[in-house]
């Protein structure tokens, strides 16, 4: 009965000796109520009452028994909480990134197919200097040019914005780097983004100079909806299958920061914005290296690998071009200014190497040698 059920749950959750009885009786105790219930259920009225008054009140014990009590509704609503607050960011992060990665691929394949189809990258615009100090006549309609007569032929493009009106493009005020910090105002020219592009170097016995007109960024928005800042050199130079030292900066045809989802956020590097460059006027190489957060170590070749992949397993090690798109773009990427092995072989015994402190790339990392491991996902 009801009653003797009762009696021998309470008896055995006083027993201390007796836990595993005790939620044996508490199970049958919960069907015993849910019988009683069920019986109840069909009586009305005076035969409920009269049930009730015979057997002590089963009814009313049975229908208590089948509600649950405010203090177990809070518990659990706590616990609902707590998971949630757990397991929602990560799951939310999780298919972000996924997202992010599926749609960086696909603008890289659009963007490689553009380029391809396009017969040279320099020479678009007019860049020319001021005739005098504040003479205020200088001219720079290239990055412009280079959007509207060039890629716009090749590409599917909504919006075009110069450098003053980069937020008509969907580009933030600001952009969270690599490792975090912030930069702001997002940089409108082309030395703003690498003051590497404007200086005087010497190495090697020899005096390298890169005198650049400082031409003004471009921003576009696509038919997909991302918003993209082109920063472009109307000067860029042919491969020539360098064998010496030379500065990459003469390589670089444009450089592309896109982001994703326009100015939504989290505009940061590695997530939403990322990095695409074309490199030499014909033939063109376009890459867009995602580099890992931080630096894998400091190594020899043969071991630098191995540190990518123990970073993740699509890591791996840059090439000698996806290198120079990483020094371009070394503000945003928060990369030191060191030496980074690359995966392009000079020959069986050493590798290139980048300089991203000054943008000499050289034959010179002999397998034996430790340099700097930077790695980057496919």
């Amino acid at each position: 009965s009801l009653g003797e059920t009762l009696r021998a749950w309470s008896k055995s959750k006083t027993d201390s000796g007796s836990v595993q009885r005790g939620i044996h009786s508490t199970l049958v105790l919960r069907l015993a109520l849910n019988a009683t219930a069920r019986a109840c259920g069909q009586k009305r009225g005076f035969a409920r009452r009269a049930l009730d008054s015979t057997q002590g009140k089963p009814c009313s014990v049975a229908l208590l028994g089948l509600a649950f009590t405010m203090a177990e509704i809070l518990l659990s609503l706590t616990i609902i909480g707590v998971v949630a607050a757990i397991t929602l960011p990560s799951l939310t992060g999780n298919i972000n990134e996924r997202t992010w990665n599926t749609q960086r691929k696909a603008l890289y394949a659009r963007f490689s197919q553009a380029i391809a189809l396009m017969p040279a990258l320099n020479g678009y615009g007019t860049l020319k200097e001021e005739s005098s100090s504040g003479a205020g006549d200088a001219v720079d309609t290239a990055a412009e040019t280079f959007i509207t007569s060039g890629l716009a032929k090749v590409l599917k493009i909504n919006n075009i914005c110069d450098a003053e009106h980069l937020a008509d493009c969907g580009i933030a005020s600001k952009i969270i780097s690599l490792n975090g910090s912030t930069i702001s105002p997002v940089p409108k020219t082309l030395v703003a983004l690498n003051g590497m592009f404007n200086s005087t170097y010497s190495g090697g016995g020899n005096v390298w100079t890169v005198s650049q007109i400082d031409t003004k960024a471009a921003a576009f928005e696509t038919a997909n909806g991302e918003s993209i800042i082109v920063y472009y050199r109307p000067n860029c130079t042919v491969s020539k299958n360098e064998t010496a030292w030379h500065l990459v900066q003469y390589k670089l045809c444009a450089n592309f920061v896109y982001d994703l989802n326009g100015s939504k956020g989290p505009n940061t590097v590695g997530k939403d914005i990322g990095i695409i460059s074309a490199l030499y006027s014909t033939d063109s190489k376009v890459v867009a290296p995602l580099p890992m957060p931080r630096e894998a170590g400091y190594s020899t070749h043969s071991v630098a690998g191995s540190l990518c992949r123990t970073q993740d397993s699509e890591a791996r090690l840059p090439n000698r071009d996806e290198l120079s798109s990483i020094f371009y773009n070394k503000l945003l990427l928060d990369i030191p200014a060191t030496v980074y092995w690359s995966s392009s072989f000079v020959d069986e015994n050493g590798a290139w190497v980048q300089d991203t402190g000054s943008g000499y790339q050289m034959p010179q990392g002999r397998k034996n040698d430790s340099r700097h491991v930077w790695c980057v996902r496919r």
